[in-house]
């Protein structure tokens, strides 16, 4: 069987994400694969709503599959990441406009590039065990697929928090940063799966039931105090200021990240705040990912992380307090030619 599964099973057209030993990280391939069944199925009479979902127990989708992105940039290529990411991006603005409901099953970890193809649709759905985060800062990226208006939209300033620690969102939390609509307990998951190839969206009500409160939600006092800050370090401030025992905890989180990162990753949450179309928000990140091996951390991070695990990166820039804001304002700055074009 391919690494995706296509099929139409009643009025759906159905995407079964079916790397279950890799979490179902996103190839490249994946990506295009998508894409081109998407575009077939908007305009068939015979598809009434998309229904995509990961193979396995573990996750609906990890992440985006970041070995060739590592392996060319060791080697000087940074051509196949800018594309990877253009190709990426245009998917997601696809599903972000798809015509007919897009329905996402989010069971497991869904990650980086797996909420660009879940948390972009216009229902989704999280069950127990689902751990929802934008991790991007920890190995020298930022949030993307869209995840910096995401965030933005999310209450408050949980879209800072979210994208500068990585923490993750259970049902719940999820729901409550708007990257869900629905939870419905997993002995009724593929119940679900049935009723939306039968008789549509609408059946998600029926088995939506209201999940405990997540400890975000709780926490979201103390969220809005610490990371309303114009810049990084305004956040790193006021947590050293108060030191309690949550902001203790809260700075450990932000300091295993890249530095460059962080702050990158607050200017373009702010930005994308303000902004009214997603396009506009993957062209901000865009900026970004194309000088995130050249310019930024981003092989150093993955190394760290993926390649050697030893969990030290060695970051160019070690700490918050050494970076000049210029830098930031550089990695975002217009990318003239080579902008993103959707």
């Amino acid at each position: 069987m391919s690494d995706t599964d296509f099929r139409i099973e009643g009025h759906a057209g159905r995407i079964t994400l079916n790397r279950p030993e890799a979490l179902n990280a996103l190839t490249h391939q994946q990506i295009l694969d998508i894409e081109k069944h998407l575009i077939a199925w908007r305009d068939d009479p015979a598809v009434q709503l998309i229904l995509i979902d990961g193979a396995g127990d573990r996750a609906f989708c990890a992440g985006g599959d970041i070995q060739k992105l590592y392996d060319s940039g060791r080697a000087g290529d940074y051509d196949y990441g800018r594309q990877f990411w253009a190709d990426e991006y245009r998917l997601n603005a696809l599903i972000w406009n798809y015509p007919k409901p897009y329905v996402a099953i989010m069971h497991g970890f869904v990650m980086g590039g797996g909420v660009g193809v879940s948390a972009l649709g216009s229902h989704r759905v999280v069950t127990d065990g689902t751990q929802v985060a934008m991790p991007e800062c920890a190995i020298g990226l930022i949030p993307d697929v869209g995840g910096s208006m995401l965030l933005g939209c999310a209450p408050g300033r949980l879209g800072e928090y979210l994208g500068l620690t990585g923490a993750r969102m259970g049902p719940a939390d999820a729901i409550h940063a708007t990257f869900a609509d629905s939870y419905v307990p997993t002995e009724h998951i593929e119940a679900l799966k049935m009723a939306l190839c039968v008789k549509g969206p609408d059946v998600i009500d029926a088995f939506a039931q209201t999940p405990e409160q997540g400890p975000l939600q709780q926490a979201q006092p103390q969220i809005d105090e610490h990371f309303g800050g114009e810049y990084a370090m305004d956040i790193i401030r006021s947590l050293e200021h108060k030191n309690g025992e949550w902001e203790q905890a809260t700075l450990k989180m932000l300091r295993r990240n890249a530095p460059f990162s962080i702050a990158c990753a607050v200017e373009a949450i702010h930005r994308a705040r303000n902004l009214n179309r997603l396009e506009d928000a993957l062209k901000l990140e865009y900026r970004f990912t194309a000088r995130c091996m050249e310019h930024g951390e981003f092989l150093e991070g993955v190394r760290a992380a993926v390649i050697d695990k030893d969990r030290n990166p060695q970051w160019a820039v070690a700490r918050l307090e050494e970076l000049a804001q210029i830098s930031v304002s550089q990695m975002l700055s217009p990318l003239g030619a080579d902008e993103l074009k959707l």
